[in-house]
Protein backbone atom coordinates (compact mmCIF):
# COMPACT_ATOMS: atom_id res chain seq x y z
CA UNK A 1 0.00 0.00 0.00
CA UNK A 2 1.38 3.62 -1.19
CA UNK A 3 2.11 5.74 2.04
CA UNK A 4 0.21 8.91 2.32
CA UNK A 5 2.31 11.83 2.62
CA UNK A 6 1.53 14.90 4.31
CA UNK A 7 2.47 18.58 4.66
CA UNK A 8 3.03 20.59 7.70
CA UNK A 9 0.07 22.66 7.27
CA UNK A 10 -1.91 19.72 5.88
CA UNK A 11 -1.48 17.52 8.64
CA UNK A 12 -1.78 20.73 11.58
CA UNK A 13 -5.29 21.41 9.33
CA UNK A 14 -5.95 17.60 9.47
CA UNK A 15 -5.63 17.11 13.30
CA UNK A 16 -7.57 20.31 14.30
CA UNK A 17 -10.43 19.50 11.80
CA UNK A 18 -10.42 15.72 12.24
CA UNK A 19 -8.77 14.64 15.75
CA UNK A 20 -8.56 11.55 17.26
CA UNK A 21 -11.50 10.46 18.98
CA UNK A 22 -11.18 9.00 22.75
CA UNK A 23 -13.35 6.92 25.10
CA UNK A 24 -14.92 8.07 28.01
CA UNK A 25 -11.69 8.41 30.08
CA UNK A 26 -9.82 10.26 27.55
CA UNK A 27 -7.60 8.03 26.46
CA UNK A 28 -6.25 8.15 22.71
CA UNK A 29 -8.08 5.62 20.46
CA UNK A 30 -7.55 6.72 16.64
CA UNK A 31 -4.79 4.69 15.83
CA UNK A 32 -3.61 6.77 13.21
CA UNK A 33 -2.19 9.33 16.19
CA UNK A 34 -1.05 6.53 18.46
CA UNK A 35 0.78 4.98 15.86
CA UNK A 36 1.30 7.25 13.10
CA UNK A 37 -0.27 4.92 10.74
CA UNK A 38 -3.52 7.15 8.66
CA UNK A 39 -6.71 5.68 8.95
CA UNK A 40 -9.29 5.53 6.25
CA UNK A 41 -10.92 8.28 7.40
CA UNK A 42 -7.78 10.44 7.42
CA UNK A 43 -6.63 8.98 3.94
CA UNK A 44 -10.29 10.17 2.43
CA UNK A 45 -10.21 13.47 4.19
CA UNK A 46 -6.95 14.30 2.99
CA UNK A 47 -7.59 13.69 -0.68
CA UNK A 48 -10.85 15.63 -0.87
CA UNK A 49 -8.79 18.32 1.09
CA UNK A 50 -7.50 21.35 -0.98
CA UNK A 51 -4.41 21.31 1.14
CA UNK A 52 -3.23 17.80 -0.26
CA UNK A 53 -2.16 19.24 -3.16
CA UNK A 54 0.78 21.33 -1.54
CA UNK A 55 4.23 19.63 -1.47
CA UNK A 56 4.57 16.48 0.62
CA UNK A 57 6.36 15.68 3.69
CA UNK A 58 6.10 12.21 5.81
CA UNK A 59 3.63 12.44 8.29
CA UNK A 60 5.94 12.02 11.45
CA UNK A 61 7.86 15.06 9.95
CA UNK A 62 5.00 17.06 10.86
CA UNK A 63 5.49 16.59 14.56
CA UNK A 64 8.30 18.59 15.26
CA UNK A 65 6.94 21.57 13.33
CA UNK A 66 3.59 21.26 15.77
CA UNK A 67 5.72 21.16 18.67
CA UNK A 68 7.09 24.56 18.08
CA UNK A 69 3.72 26.05 18.17
CA UNK A 70 3.49 25.00 21.51
CA UNK A 71 3.47 27.88 24.99
CA UNK A 72 5.02 27.70 27.66
CA UNK A 73 2.11 27.70 30.22
CA UNK A 74 0.48 24.18 31.18
CA UNK A 75 -2.34 23.84 28.65
CA UNK A 76 -2.33 22.42 25.18
CA UNK A 77 -1.48 24.57 22.10
CA UNK A 78 -4.24 25.89 19.64
CA UNK A 79 -5.77 23.64 18.08
CA UNK A 80 -4.10 20.21 19.09
CA UNK A 81 -2.94 18.72 22.16
CA UNK A 82 1.01 17.54 23.29
CA UNK A 83 2.65 14.93 21.39
CA UNK A 84 -0.32 14.90 18.12
CA UNK A 85 -2.65 13.57 21.08
CA UNK A 86 -6.24 15.22 22.45
CA UNK A 87 -6.60 18.31 24.66
CA UNK A 88 -6.46 16.75 28.47
CA UNK A 89 -9.44 16.17 29.64
CA UNK A 90 -9.44 18.27 33.18
CA UNK A 91 -11.63 15.85 34.74
CA UNK A 92 -13.03 12.52 34.97
CA UNK A 93 -12.59 9.02 36.53
CA UNK A 94 -9.71 8.06 35.29
CA UNK A 95 -7.64 11.28 35.28
CA UNK A 96 -8.13 11.70 39.32
CA UNK A 97 -7.44 7.62 39.05
CA UNK A 98 -4.20 9.23 38.11
CA UNK A 99 -4.06 12.03 41.03
CA UNK A 100 -4.95 9.11 43.43
CA UNK A 101 -2.33 6.96 42.46
CA UNK A 102 0.10 9.94 42.60
CA UNK A 103 -1.24 10.54 45.66
CA UNK A 104 -0.05 7.10 46.85
CA UNK A 105 3.80 7.63 45.12
CA UNK A 106 4.30 10.92 46.76
CA UNK A 107 3.53 9.01 50.34
CA UNK A 108 5.71 6.49 49.87
CA UNK A 109 8.94 8.87 48.30
CA UNK A 110 8.67 12.30 50.20
CA UNK A 111 6.20 11.01 52.50
CA UNK A 112 9.37 8.27 54.08
CA UNK A 113 11.49 11.24 53.18
CA UNK A 114 9.74 13.46 55.07
CA UNK A 115 9.87 11.08 58.12
CA UNK A 116 13.65 10.74 58.50
CA UNK A 117 13.64 13.27 61.00
CA UNK A 118 12.39 10.77 63.21
CA UNK A 119 14.98 7.80 62.41
CA UNK A 120 17.41 10.90 63.03
CA UNK A 121 15.96 11.82 66.70
CA UNK A 122 16.03 7.49 67.09
CA UNK A 123 19.34 6.82 65.89
CA UNK A 124 20.87 9.13 68.39
CA UNK A 125 18.77 8.28 71.63
CA UNK A 126 19.88 5.88 73.93
CA UNK A 127 17.83 2.90 72.72
CA UNK A 128 19.58 3.31 69.52
CA UNK A 129 20.62 -0.02 67.83
CA UNK A 130 23.30 1.76 66.41
CA UNK A 131 25.38 0.79 70.04
CA UNK A 132 26.97 2.10 72.12
CA UNK A 133 25.53 5.59 72.12
CA UNK A 134 27.31 8.19 70.60
CA UNK A 135 29.25 6.16 68.65
CA UNK A 136 27.79 7.58 64.85
CA UNK A 137 27.85 11.37 65.05
CA UNK A 138 24.95 13.52 64.26
CA UNK A 139 26.36 14.20 60.48
CA UNK A 140 27.12 10.27 59.43
CA UNK A 141 24.01 9.43 60.51
CA UNK A 142 22.37 12.72 58.34
CA UNK A 143 23.84 10.90 55.68
CA UNK A 144 21.13 7.78 55.81
CA UNK A 145 18.68 10.38 55.14
CA UNK A 146 20.69 12.69 52.46
CA UNK A 147 21.66 9.75 50.03
CA UNK A 148 18.04 8.79 50.58
CA UNK A 149 16.82 12.23 48.93
CA UNK A 150 19.56 12.14 46.22
CA UNK A 151 18.79 8.56 45.12
CA UNK A 152 15.03 9.39 44.80
CA UNK A 153 16.11 12.83 42.94
CA UNK A 154 18.76 11.15 41.02
CA UNK A 155 16.59 8.07 39.84
CA UNK A 156 14.87 10.43 37.49
CA UNK A 157 18.10 10.54 35.52
CA UNK A 158 17.12 7.21 33.98
CA UNK A 159 13.07 7.07 35.21
CA UNK A 160 13.03 10.45 33.30
CA UNK A 161 13.92 9.10 29.53
CA UNK A 162 12.46 6.20 30.77
CA UNK A 163 8.95 7.51 31.26
CA UNK A 164 9.23 9.16 27.57
CA UNK A 165 10.22 5.78 26.13
CA UNK A 166 6.87 4.71 27.18
CA UNK A 167 8.01 2.26 30.67
CA UNK A 168 5.53 3.79 33.13
CA UNK A 169 4.30 0.34 34.23
CA UNK A 170 7.78 -1.24 34.76
CA UNK A 171 8.87 1.46 36.48
CA UNK A 172 6.64 1.75 39.19
CA UNK A 173 6.77 -2.20 39.91
CA UNK A 174 10.17 -2.26 40.36
CA UNK A 175 10.45 1.07 42.39
CA UNK A 176 7.58 -0.57 44.81
CA UNK A 177 9.57 -3.37 45.12
CA UNK A 178 12.68 -1.57 45.93
CA UNK A 179 10.72 0.51 48.60
CA UNK A 180 9.06 -2.28 50.65
CA UNK A 181 12.33 -4.99 50.35
CA UNK A 182 14.68 -1.78 51.71
CA UNK A 183 12.55 -1.88 54.52
CA UNK A 184 12.10 -5.41 54.87
CA UNK A 185 16.00 -5.42 55.25
CA UNK A 186 16.08 -2.65 57.43
CA UNK A 187 14.44 -4.09 60.42
CA UNK A 188 17.25 -6.50 60.74
CA UNK A 189 20.05 -3.74 60.54
CA UNK A 190 22.27 -3.29 63.74
CA UNK A 191 25.34 -1.13 62.23
CA UNK A 192 25.77 1.93 60.52
CA UNK A 193 26.72 0.75 57.03
CA UNK A 194 23.72 -1.45 56.73
CA UNK A 195 21.14 0.95 57.45
CA UNK A 196 22.90 3.20 55.02
CA UNK A 197 22.71 0.32 52.57
CA UNK A 198 18.87 -0.47 53.44
CA UNK A 199 17.59 2.98 54.13
CA UNK A 200 19.50 5.07 52.05
CA UNK A 201 20.43 3.34 48.99
CA UNK A 202 17.68 0.50 48.24
CA UNK A 203 14.81 2.74 49.54
CA UNK A 204 15.62 5.55 47.83
CA UNK A 205 16.61 3.70 44.23
CA UNK A 206 13.09 2.70 44.58
CA UNK A 207 11.52 5.73 45.39
CA UNK A 208 13.32 7.59 42.43
CA UNK A 209 12.27 4.80 40.21
CA UNK A 210 8.54 6.51 40.71
CA UNK A 211 8.77 9.87 41.87
CA UNK A 212 9.56 11.52 38.27
CA UNK A 213 7.05 9.27 36.00
CA UNK A 214 4.63 9.74 39.02
CA UNK A 215 4.71 13.82 38.60
CA UNK A 216 5.35 13.54 35.07
CA UNK A 217 2.10 11.65 34.39
CA UNK A 218 -0.24 14.00 35.35
CA UNK A 219 0.13 16.74 32.36
CA UNK A 220 -1.37 14.43 30.11
CA UNK A 221 -4.88 14.37 31.83
CA UNK A 222 -4.03 17.95 33.79
CA UNK A 223 -3.78 21.37 31.86
CA UNK A 224 -5.76 24.20 33.29
CA UNK A 225 -5.91 22.10 36.79
CA UNK A 226 -2.30 21.20 36.75
CA UNK A 227 -1.42 22.83 39.72
CA UNK A 228 -4.50 21.72 41.53
CA UNK A 229 -3.99 18.47 40.33
CA UNK A 230 0.34 18.43 41.42
CA UNK A 231 -0.69 19.86 45.14
CA UNK A 232 -3.40 17.35 45.82
CA UNK A 233 -1.27 14.62 44.31
CA UNK A 234 1.57 16.38 46.54
CA UNK A 235 -0.44 16.00 49.87
CA UNK A 236 0.40 12.69 49.85
CA UNK A 237 3.82 13.47 51.02
CA UNK A 238 2.35 15.67 54.12
CA UNK A 239 0.12 12.44 54.54
CA UNK A 240 2.81 9.88 54.96
CA UNK A 241 5.27 12.55 56.76
CA UNK A 242 2.30 12.58 59.39
CA UNK A 243 1.29 8.33 59.71
CA UNK A 244 5.26 6.87 59.31
CA UNK A 245 6.24 8.88 61.96
CA UNK A 246 3.12 7.98 64.48
CA UNK A 247 3.82 4.18 63.55
CA UNK A 248 7.00 4.21 63.91
CA UNK A 249 6.95 6.03 67.57
CA UNK A 250 3.92 4.21 68.89
CA UNK A 251 5.34 1.08 67.75
CA UNK A 252 9.11 1.05 68.69
CA UNK A 253 8.54 0.03 72.65
CA UNK A 254 6.05 -1.98 71.67
CA UNK A 255 7.48 -4.76 69.13
CA UNK A 256 11.01 -3.37 68.97
CA UNK A 257 12.69 -1.29 66.02
CA UNK A 258 12.41 -4.87 63.65
CA UNK A 259 9.02 -5.01 63.78
CA UNK A 260 8.01 -1.15 63.51
CA UNK A 261 10.10 -1.03 59.89
CA UNK A 262 8.47 -4.13 59.01
CA UNK A 263 4.99 -2.83 59.60
CA UNK A 264 6.32 0.56 57.73
CA UNK A 265 7.16 -1.55 55.23
CA UNK A 266 3.96 -3.55 54.70
CA UNK A 267 1.62 -0.23 54.70
CA UNK A 268 3.80 0.55 51.64
CA UNK A 269 3.51 -2.52 50.03
CA UNK A 270 -0.61 -1.89 50.21
CA UNK A 271 -0.64 1.52 49.06
CA UNK A 272 1.30 1.28 46.22
CA UNK A 273 -0.86 -1.16 44.85
CA UNK A 274 -2.95 1.78 44.11
CA UNK A 275 -0.67 3.17 41.26
CA UNK A 276 0.83 -0.68 40.40
CA UNK A 277 -2.71 -0.73 39.32
CA UNK A 278 -4.36 2.30 38.31
CA UNK A 279 -1.58 4.44 37.10
CA UNK A 280 -1.48 4.63 33.47
CA UNK A 281 0.17 6.31 30.58
CA UNK A 282 -2.30 8.20 28.48
CA UNK A 283 0.25 9.71 25.72
CA UNK A 284 3.72 9.05 24.81
CA UNK A 285 6.20 10.73 23.22
CA UNK A 286 6.56 10.50 19.51
CA UNK A 287 10.47 10.33 19.28
CA UNK A 288 13.21 8.14 21.26
CA UNK A 289 15.83 10.78 22.68
CA UNK A 290 19.26 10.79 24.40
CA UNK A 291 18.32 9.70 28.27
CA UNK A 292 20.45 13.34 28.96
CA UNK A 293 18.76 16.10 27.15
CA UNK A 294 21.53 18.49 26.55
CA UNK A 295 19.29 21.52 25.35
CA UNK A 296 18.50 22.10 28.84
CA UNK A 297 22.12 23.37 29.60
CA UNK A 298 21.75 26.34 27.03
CA UNK A 299 18.16 26.90 28.24
CA UNK A 300 18.72 29.77 30.46
CA UNK A 301 15.45 29.85 32.83
CA UNK A 302 15.33 26.19 33.02
CA UNK A 303 18.80 26.57 34.21
CA UNK A 304 18.14 29.23 36.84
CA UNK A 305 15.35 27.67 38.22
CA UNK A 306 17.03 24.49 39.39
CA UNK A 307 19.94 26.35 40.28
CA UNK A 308 17.82 28.74 42.50
CA UNK A 309 15.74 25.21 43.47
CA UNK A 310 19.31 23.51 44.24
CA UNK A 311 20.49 26.35 46.87
CA UNK A 312 16.55 26.68 48.42
CA UNK A 313 16.47 22.38 49.08
CA UNK A 314 19.97 23.15 51.02
CA UNK A 315 18.21 25.52 53.60
CA UNK A 316 15.26 23.18 53.40
CA UNK A 317 16.75 19.85 54.79
CA UNK A 318 18.53 21.53 57.87
CA UNK A 319 14.89 22.37 58.88
CA UNK A 320 13.58 18.73 58.02
CA UNK A 321 16.44 16.96 59.64
CA UNK A 322 17.54 18.58 62.84
CA UNK A 323 14.13 20.63 63.85
CA UNK A 324 13.04 17.65 66.43
CA UNK A 325 16.03 16.88 67.55
CA UNK A 326 16.77 20.50 68.28
CA UNK A 327 13.82 20.37 70.50
CA UNK A 328 15.50 17.30 72.37
CA UNK A 329 19.01 18.72 72.54
CA UNK A 330 17.96 22.07 73.91
CA UNK A 331 15.61 20.30 76.51
CA UNK A 332 12.74 22.72 75.06
CA UNK A 333 10.96 18.93 75.06
CA UNK A 334 11.22 15.54 76.32
CA UNK A 335 11.56 12.65 74.34
CA UNK A 336 7.69 12.14 73.66
CA UNK A 337 6.75 15.08 72.48
CA UNK A 338 9.75 15.28 70.24
CA UNK A 339 9.12 13.13 68.42
CA UNK A 340 5.85 14.36 67.35
CA UNK A 341 7.14 17.78 66.32
CA UNK A 342 7.95 16.16 62.51
CA UNK A 343 4.54 14.94 62.32
CA UNK A 344 3.27 18.33 63.44
CA UNK A 345 5.24 19.97 60.36
CA UNK A 346 4.30 17.45 58.26
CA UNK A 347 0.19 18.10 58.94
CA UNK A 348 1.33 21.48 58.18
CA UNK A 349 2.76 21.05 55.01
CA UNK A 350 -0.54 18.89 53.66
CA UNK A 351 -2.17 22.26 53.10
CA UNK A 352 0.64 24.03 52.24
CA UNK A 353 1.11 21.25 49.15
CA UNK A 354 -3.04 22.08 48.11
CA UNK A 355 -3.61 25.42 48.69
CA UNK A 356 -0.38 27.53 47.24
CA UNK A 357 -0.92 24.88 44.10
CA UNK A 358 -4.67 25.69 43.30
CA UNK A 359 -3.81 29.59 43.48
CA UNK A 360 -0.45 28.89 41.25
CA UNK A 361 -3.57 27.65 38.41
CA UNK A 362 -4.71 31.56 38.92
CA UNK A 363 -1.62 33.86 39.76
CA UNK A 364 1.31 31.60 38.38
CA UNK A 365 3.56 29.20 40.26
CA UNK A 366 6.74 31.72 40.32
CA UNK A 367 4.45 34.08 42.36
CA UNK A 368 3.79 31.47 44.73
CA UNK A 369 6.90 29.61 45.06
CA UNK A 370 8.63 33.46 45.60
CA UNK A 371 7.06 34.25 48.94
CA UNK A 372 6.73 30.81 50.20
CA UNK A 373 10.97 30.60 49.94
CA UNK A 374 11.60 33.99 51.63
CA UNK A 375 9.63 32.87 55.04
CA UNK A 376 11.17 29.90 55.00
CA UNK A 377 14.60 31.69 54.96
CA UNK A 378 12.92 33.87 57.89
CA UNK A 379 11.61 30.97 60.11
CA UNK A 380 14.77 29.49 59.88
CA UNK A 381 16.61 32.18 60.78
CA UNK A 382 14.10 32.85 63.89
CA UNK A 383 15.40 29.68 65.37
CA UNK A 384 18.19 31.39 66.86
CA UNK A 385 15.85 32.60 69.05
CA UNK A 386 13.45 29.80 69.59
CA UNK A 387 13.69 28.91 73.34
CA UNK A 388 10.64 26.97 74.31
CA UNK A 389 7.97 24.11 73.07
CA UNK A 390 5.19 26.55 71.97
CA UNK A 391 7.65 28.45 69.87
CA UNK A 392 9.14 25.28 68.39
CA UNK A 393 5.36 24.36 67.68
CA UNK A 394 4.35 27.56 66.26
CA UNK A 395 8.09 27.25 63.84
CA UNK A 396 6.80 23.76 63.18
CA UNK A 397 3.69 24.59 61.93
CA UNK A 398 4.42 27.49 59.87
CA UNK A 399 7.62 26.08 58.14
CA UNK A 400 5.54 23.21 57.04
CA UNK A 401 3.30 25.48 55.42
CA UNK A 402 5.67 27.44 53.34
CA UNK A 403 7.72 24.79 53.00
CA UNK A 404 5.30 22.80 51.07
CA UNK A 405 6.26 24.63 47.86
CA UNK A 406 9.50 22.94 47.58
CA UNK A 407 7.88 19.71 47.27
CA UNK A 408 4.48 20.76 44.98
CA UNK A 409 5.59 23.46 43.07
CA UNK A 410 9.03 22.32 41.11
CA UNK A 411 7.18 20.04 38.60
CA UNK A 412 4.79 22.72 37.94
CA UNK A 413 7.66 25.30 37.29
CA UNK A 414 9.35 23.02 35.02
CA UNK A 415 5.82 22.44 32.32
CA UNK A 416 5.97 26.35 32.09
CA UNK A 417 9.40 26.20 31.73
CA UNK A 418 9.31 23.48 29.12
CA UNK A 419 8.54 24.42 25.39
CA UNK A 420 8.55 20.77 23.92
CA UNK A 421 6.45 18.85 26.03
CA UNK A 422 7.61 15.45 24.37
CA UNK A 423 11.09 16.25 26.18
CA UNK A 424 8.98 17.36 29.98
CA UNK A 425 10.09 13.34 31.37
CA UNK A 426 13.80 14.03 30.50
CA UNK A 427 13.96 17.93 31.73
CA UNK A 428 12.24 17.11 35.02
CA UNK A 429 14.33 14.14 35.60
CA UNK A 430 17.47 15.92 35.16
CA UNK A 431 16.61 19.82 37.19
CA UNK A 432 15.62 16.80 39.94
CA UNK A 433 18.80 15.06 39.96
CA UNK A 434 20.38 18.11 40.56
CA UNK A 435 17.82 19.19 43.68
CA UNK A 436 18.72 15.57 45.06
CA UNK A 437 22.83 17.00 45.10
CA UNK A 438 21.48 19.86 47.56
CA UNK A 439 20.43 16.88 49.84
CA UNK A 440 23.71 15.92 50.13
CA UNK A 441 24.77 19.41 51.04
CA UNK A 442 21.99 20.44 53.36
CA UNK A 443 21.84 17.51 55.80
CA UNK A 444 25.21 16.87 56.52
CA UNK A 445 26.67 19.99 56.19
CA UNK A 446 24.66 21.35 58.41
CA UNK A 447 25.63 18.28 60.93
CA UNK A 448 28.96 19.16 60.69
CA UNK A 449 28.41 22.45 61.10
CA UNK A 450 26.12 21.63 64.81
CA UNK A 451 28.76 19.66 65.20
CA UNK A 452 31.05 22.10 66.00
CA UNK A 453 31.18 23.54 69.53
CA UNK A 454 29.08 26.85 70.18
CA UNK A 455 28.89 28.82 72.88
CA UNK A 456 29.30 27.78 76.18
CA UNK A 457 30.29 24.18 74.54
CA UNK A 458 26.99 23.07 73.57
CA UNK A 459 25.98 22.16 69.69
CA UNK A 460 26.65 25.04 67.04
CA UNK A 461 22.79 25.34 66.72
CA UNK A 462 23.03 29.53 65.83
CA UNK A 463 25.88 28.81 62.86
CA UNK A 464 23.33 25.98 61.54
CA UNK A 465 20.45 27.92 61.63
CA UNK A 466 22.34 30.92 59.89
CA UNK A 467 23.67 28.70 57.62
CA UNK A 468 20.05 26.51 56.50
CA UNK A 469 18.24 30.27 56.65
CA UNK A 470 20.55 32.02 54.52
CA UNK A 471 20.28 29.54 51.75
CA UNK A 472 16.57 29.78 51.70
CA UNK A 473 17.05 33.76 51.60
CA UNK A 474 19.39 33.34 48.25
CA UNK A 475 16.83 31.21 46.59
CA UNK A 476 13.84 33.25 47.15
CA UNK A 477 16.16 35.81 44.90
CA UNK A 478 17.24 34.30 42.50
CA UNK A 479 13.36 32.66 42.13
CA UNK A 480 12.83 36.57 41.81
CA UNK A 481 15.70 37.01 39.29
CA UNK A 482 13.81 34.71 37.06
CA UNK A 483 10.54 36.27 37.33
CA UNK A 484 11.59 39.26 36.44
CA UNK A 485 13.76 37.73 33.54
CA UNK A 486 10.77 35.43 32.42
CA UNK A 487 7.61 37.42 32.75
CA UNK A 488 8.92 41.46 33.57
CA UNK A 489 8.69 42.88 37.08
CA UNK A 490 4.97 43.76 36.68
CA UNK A 491 3.18 42.04 39.81
CA UNK A 492 -0.19 41.59 38.34
CA UNK A 493 1.27 39.36 35.62
CA UNK A 494 1.16 35.49 35.91
CA UNK A 495 3.80 34.07 36.54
Amino acid sequence: MASTTLSPLNAFADRTTHGPSTDNEGNLSDQSTATGIPSPSRASSEKSSPLAAQPAATTTAAAPDAEKQQPTTGGPPPGGGWNAGPPPPNGGLAAWLQVASVFFIFFNTWGLLNTFGIFQTYYESPSSIFQPPGSVSSSNISWIGSIQSFMVLLGGLVSGPLYDRGYLKHLICVGAFGVVFGHMMLSLVSEFWQALLAQGFVVGLGAGMMFTPGVTVLQSYFSTKIGLATGLAAAGSSFGGVVYPIVFYRLIDRIGYGWSVRVIGFIALGTLAVPVVFLKQRVKSGRVRAFVDVTAFSDGPYMLFTFGAFVGFIGLYTMLFYLSFFGLDTGATDPAMAFYIVPILNAASMFGRTLPNWLSDKAGPFNILIPGALVCGALTLAMMGVKSLGAIIVVAILFGFFSGVFIALPTVCYIVLTKDKSRLGSRIGLGYAFLGLATLIGGPGGGAILQQTGHGGHNNWTGMWTFGGVMLLVSGALFMVLRGWKFGVNLTTKA
